[in-house]
């Protein structure tokens, strides 16, 4: 997992170059592409996933229905449908891209490319245990009561935020 290959990009999300999943993870502050996806049903509430207690970066917070990272040779959408399939088991059709923006954290620097589908009652993933715990929709409500509490990635909250006016 740590021999994965990301692509490197520039702020613009242009392939310049390609790097390991350590190397990226690193400190190095290689940028390269993630995928989001944000599931929403038809009350406006927000499908989120708890991560693994067994992750790197922020385990056991609630964070988006699905993040990863685009693989090289891949396209954003590819990695967008395949991350899908992989941590929520659904295929999905149509997203809704969003934006894209730059986050940095201590130990990496993503260029995030955001998505959104809107689903109905009968919305019924599941869950690739080796990644997530748990999932459930969070009202807006909820949401926001749980802001800077520590319950939710501080990546998912700052995105919050900023798709607000998008969704």
């Amino acid at each position: 997992m740590a021999d994965e290959l990301f692509p490197l990009v520039d702020e613009n999300g242009k392939v310049i170059g390609s790097a390991t999943r350590a190397e990226c993870h690193s400190g190095s502050m290689l940028l390269h592409p993630v995928v989001h996806l944000h599931v929403i049903d038809e009350n406006g509430s927000f499908y989120l996933q708890k991560r693994s207690m067994d992750k790197k970066i922020q385990p056991g917070k609630w964070d988006t229905a699905v993040g990863g990272h685009v693989d090289y040779g891949e396209s954003i959408e590819e990695a967008l449908y395949r991350e899908t399939r992989e941590e929520l088991g659904v295929e999905i059709s149509n997203p809704r891209f969003l934006c894209s923006y730059l986050f940095r954290s201590a130990i990496e620097y993503e260029l995030i490319n955001v998505y959104c589908i809107y689903v109905h009652d009968s919305f019924c993933p599941t869950l690739n245990l080796d990644e997530i715990i748990d999932g459930r929709f969070w009202t807006r409500q909820e949401l926001e009561a749980n802001m800077g509490k520590g319950v939710l990635t501080p990546n998912f909250e700052q995105e919050y935020q900023l798709i607000l006016n998008l969704i």
